[in-house]
């Protein structure tokens, strides 16, 4: 295995490199969702500072390909490492890398493979690599000036063929140099200029299995089984080129690239020029592309401990119901009255909350809770009206504690809706069609009686009143909205994400005058509904009741992606799958910020001049909205609805490609506490 040998005469120079590419593997690689520990172990040993030219060598630990001569480029280091996991090596294999390039993946897959056999079609290239091997110590490496799409059949079979370079079809003779049980990874695509990386699996002597990974771009393989001449060969500049777009587009995208702040990962991000934009917003509004994209609820989360720690948030109200919410704020503000008995989530869509990612957020939320002073205690509260169940029980179970007599009366008053709590939707078509009466007056009378008796509740309890309040509430809005359902989609939305603005605006007079709010909740609703196409539809949702009411003191986020993997459904109560999320379509606001070539960034869009103008951002394009429910087959008529950008977000944060949320495993959560708000 190879290791680097000492040259003193390189130490003063080199002495702040191991601590930068410690740095990239913390925070380009691993938390970006590299887990093999084998790969990080290799990517934090090899120096690829040496495999650069001299004046290109402080830039060795950014996340982004570098060009060598050649016109070839040394790949970005997590594409590295994404192949290298990919391979599922496990030590002592036989490896064959084609496109040898500098030798930097070559040196990489070699602190884990017993051989490494890379061949390169580039004379010049294949001979600096070897002697950079060479001279760093690599010597289970071995090199071959030749044409790739061959291979290197004198030492095959191979247990592992990676690939750096695109090719129009995976050549049949790299197929029939891997092992049985082998595995093959290269990027693929008819277009030179974008390649699907696929992984192909050799199943037995005539059968192999593929499956495609990600999208990628990567210089074409060039050879007898693959492209005859490459598409302008050009150096590739120090900073990520642009990907193909329109010609009328090309000075769009590129004042986009020159606006957009990028950064290396969500835990490295700094959000200082964020949070300047944000400036004394009462309200920041954080969206999501998806329900089931990891990125968008990492990067939410980052930002909101910042909006906590630096600018005094002390409210969290997030698209789920109430009643889920208040059993996560009772864990997180350590109330010491017992919990409500149900676990939080635990409808369909459960992944939309039950996740690696809201848990990881909670636990932090907790532990920053406990540091600080009761009445500085954050809150995490919902806005939606689901749980037309639950939230019965709560009022109940409040006022017998109480006022049983009221307790009684309630009990009346709900028994309206008692046949029904199980399968609310079931009620609103019953009452629609006049088989059942409707239970408006008795429910609204309800919250009615529980309002009446404010004063003297809240003086019993604040937060438990405030919590009995809003449950009565969600149930009268609740009865309205399962019985509306039917008459189309415009009237229970409008109602919906009213019920979630008066929701907001509940808490924010609870809190008080001072009292700063961060909102969850998808693009479609966080976004103002003025600047899309659901203005023509008369519909309207909380972002634009919250720029309405709060002008400027409202800071509307919107998340986008290009490509990826998504936690989604099929249909509506069916069960979650990772989905592949197809790569956007033209004319979209996606494919604009994925030509920009940059992997994630953050762009303002308040007062960003031209760049915004009717010829710019400003003209209405496509822009995606993926749910619980994902139908790749019919994308365009489910996901895409046409918007302005600029007017419908403040703030506008990219991830070019993504990964689906991970759930929460009920094996993560035994012998945790029964206050824990994710049950068993």
């Amino acid at each position: 295995m190879g290791s680097l040998a000492p040259n003193p005469d390189r130490s003063d120079k080199l002495k702040s490199f191991p601590a930068l590419r410690a740095e990239m593997v913390r925070h380009n690689i691993a938390a970006r969702g590299v887990r093999d520990e084998l790969v990080l172990e290799a990517m934090g040993k090899v120096p690829r500072e040496l495999f650069l030219p001299e004046q290109l060598r402080e830039f060795a630990y950014e996340d982004s390909p570098l060009p060598i001569a050649g016109g070839q480029t040394i790949s970005q280091p997590y594409i590295v490492a994404f192949m290298a996991e990919a391979l599922v090596l496990k030590g002592g294999e036989k490896v064959l890398e084609i496109g040898a390039g500098s030798g930097y993946a070559a040196a990489v897959l070699s602190e884990i493979a017993a051989h490494v056999y890379t061949v390169e079609r580039l004379g010049a290239l294949a001979e600096k690599a070897a002697v950079a091997l060479a001279e760093f110590g690599y010597d289970n490496v071995h090199v071959l000036h030749g044409d790739g799409t061959k291979g290197w059949p004198e030492h095959a079979p191979y247990d592992a063929i990676v690939v750096a370079a695109g090719g129009p079809q995976v050549p049949k003779a790299l197929k029939e140099q891997l092992k049985v049980g082998g595995r093959l990874v290269m990027p693929v695509g008819t277009d030179q200029q974008a390649q699907e990386l696929v992984c192909i699996v050799r199943v037995s002597k005539d059968e192999y299995r593929s499956e495609d990974i990600a999208d990628v771009r990567f210089v074409p393989l060039i050879g007898e089984e693959g492209w005859a001449t490459a598409k302008g060969e050009t150096s590739v500049p120090v900073r990520r080129a642009l990907r193909p777009v329109a010609p009328e587009e090309e000075t769009l995208v590129r004042n986009l690239a020159d606006a957009a702040e990028s950064f290396p990962s969500i835990e490295a991000a700094d959000l200082s020029p964020l949070l300047e934009r944000i400036g004394s917003a009462r309200i920041v509004l954080l969206g999501e592309a998806t329900h089931g994209t990891s990125e968008f609820y990492r990067m939410r989360e980052r930002i909101t401990r910042d909006l906590i720690v630096k600018k005094g948030f002390r409210l969290v109200a997030i698209e789920a119901d109430w009643p889920d919410a208040a059993r996560v704020d009772h864990y997180v503000r350590h109330f010491e009255y017992p919990p409500s008995e149900w676990t939080a989530f635990a409808r369909f869509p459960t992944w939309m909350w039950r996740n690696t990612e809201v848990r990881d957020f909670v636990i932090w939320l907790r532990k920053h809770n406990g540091t600080v002073e009761k009445s500085e205690r954050v809150a995490f509260r919902g806005l939606d009206l689901y749980s037309l169940y639950d939230s019965i029980r709560s009022v109940l179970d409040y006022l017998d504690e109480v006022d049983p007599t009221s307790a009684r009366v309630a009990r009346e008053r709900y028994g309206c809706l008692t046949p029904w709590q199980r399968d609310p939707a079931t009620y609103g078509h019953a009452a629609l069609t006049g088989s059942y009466p409707t239970c408006e007056s008795d429910v609204a009378r309800a919250l009615a009686d529980l309002l009446a008796k404010r004063r003297a509740y809240a003086e019993h309890d604040g937060e438990r009143f405030l919590d009995a309040e809003q449950n009565a509430r969600l149930v009268a809005n609740a009865e309205r909205y399962y019985r509306i359902m039917y008459y189309g989609s415009r009237a229970s939305w409008n109602l919906r994400d009213s019920h979630m603005f008066d929701t907001l605006k509940n808490l924010l007079a609870f809190h008080g005058p001072d009292s700063k709010a961060v909102i969850w909740a998808h693009n479609s609703h966080v976004g103002n509904a003025a600047a899309t196409e659901m203005a023509a539809r008369g519909e309207h949702n909380i972002g634009q009741h919250c720029r309405t009411a709060f002008g400027d003191q409202a800071y509307l986020v919107g998340f986008g992606t290009h490509s990826g993997t998504v936690a989604a459904a099929s249909d509506w109560g069916g069960p979650m799958e990772v989905k592949t999320v197809r790569p956007s379509l033209s004319n979209s606001y996606e494919r604009l910020c994925h030509a920009v070539g940059l992997p994630r960034f953050m762009l303002g869009l308040r007062g960003c001049g031209d760049l915004c103008g009717a010829r710019g951002l400003g003209k209405e394009r496509l822009e995606r909205a993926i749910g619980v429910i994902y139908r790749p087959e019919t994308e365009l008529a489910s996901h895409y609805f046409r918007a302005s950008l600029p007017q419908q977000f403040d703030e506008y944060i990219w991830f070019d490609d993504t990964r689906a949320i991970t759930p929460l495993d009920t094996a993560e959560i035994v012998g945790l506490p029964d206050t824990y708000p994710f049950g068993v």
